[in-house]
């Protein structure tokens, strides 16, 4: 079931993507980021878990959010309680950002991403309200760049 999880999550920050991306460079940053949550929260509404959203974003500027408290999952569901065994659930914290770069997005730039980090239920952090800087990499850039430093640079 944890392999079928990492690809099914893998497949809600790709949604994201794809939805977010239909409004590059057209300047309508929030219909962007609107679309990125919506295809996100539908995506995970469909996958076998207790979802937890801890690290939401949106709260400060009214953005459209997957907000903080809120459940995702089928498991979450009143009506999945005869499907949903207790013993093998998945339940599982989540920090998310639909659209990470939604100005990036409307005016046609690099750089914009989906991000979304599970856990474990309590293995995150949940800190609503302040930003966290964001790397992606492949594993064989371990040890090779650094958040704090620029592309350049050498770690």
């Amino acid at each position: 079931m944890e392999n079928t999880l990492g690809l099914e999550i893998i497949e809600v920050v790709e949604q994201a993507a794809i939805a977010s991306a239909r409004w590059m460079g057209k300047g309508e940053k929030n219909t962007a980021d609107q679309v990125a949550v919506e295809a996100m929260r539908e995506r995970m509404n469909r996958i076998y878990m207790r979802g937890r959203i801890v690290i939401g974003e949106g709260e400060r500027d009214d953005a459209p959010m997957l907000y903080i408290g809120e459940q995702v999952g089928i498991c979450t569901r009143e009506d999945a309680k005869d499907f949903c065994n207790p013993d093998e659930l998945m339940e599982i914290d989540i920090a998310v950002d639909p659209c990470e770069g939604t100005n990036l997005v409307a005016y046609g730039q690099n750089g914009s991403m989906a991000v979304l980090a599970i856990a474990e239920k309590g293995g995150l952090f949940a800190a609503p309200d302040f930003y966290m800087n964001k790397l992606a990499a492949p594993p064989l850039a371990r040890g090779h760049v650094d958040i704090n430093k620029s592309a350049t640079e050498k770690p």
